[in-house]
């Protein structure tokens, strides 16, 4: 299974049978309706389904130079996390915002100026919960120009990410899985 048709094909048949692929009206994250959502939160709980996950994503981290993987709470650290496991790398779990108790801080992992990080994200619509991550992660020394994510919607994350001189690699677009 070495082509990238087979990948897109396990990925797909693991979202679909663990229940992550729905059909009917949605509201996004981003206030869009939909006819169709990709709860990842289903295929994140499915170990079979988070492991043809780690290891596709796994596979791509490989061709870069990277010294973290991070994950933006809620959804990316699992997804994170369990990228991290199969690349031997260093996670990086990135809050939403920064702690005001405790330890303080928006970042959980060693995150130090000059560290190279690569995002993996859920599902990509626009792209603005991981533009808020990367501002943070840039802010703090780091630098990201690579997110790969499980789906990518493909409405307008691409172009944003690229905007910022950040590559979206999806493991599958939405064509891919509604087809």
């Amino acid at each position: 299974m070495n082509t990238e048709y087979d990948k897109k094909s396990l990925l797909i048949s693991a979202l679909k049978r663990c229940g992550a692929v729905k059909f009917g009206d949605f509201t996004l994250a981003s206030g869009k309706k939909s006819k169709y959502y990709v709860d990842i939160k289903k295929a994140s709980t499915d170990p079979a389904t988070l492991t043809v996950i780690a290891e596709q994503a796994a596979s791509l981290i490989h061709q870069e130079k990277v010294d973290l993987i991070g994950g933006v709470a809620l959804g990316g650290v699992p997804l994170a996390t369990a990228v991290s496991l199969k690349s031997e790398l260093p996670l990086l779990i990135v809050r939403k915002e920064e702690k005001g108790y405790g330890t303080g801080g928006r970042f959980i992992g060693d995150l130090k100026e000059g560290s190279r990080v690569i995002l993996i994200e859920d599902v990509t619509t626009s792209g603005g919960s991981v533009k808020d991550a990367i501002a943070a992660i840039r802010g703090a020394g780091g630098s990201v120009g690579v997110v790969i994510t499980v789906v990518d919607r493909e409405e307008d994350a691409q172009q944003s990410l690229a905007a910022l001189g950040v590559k979206l690699i999806p493991l599958v677009t939405a064509s891919d899985l509604i087809q």
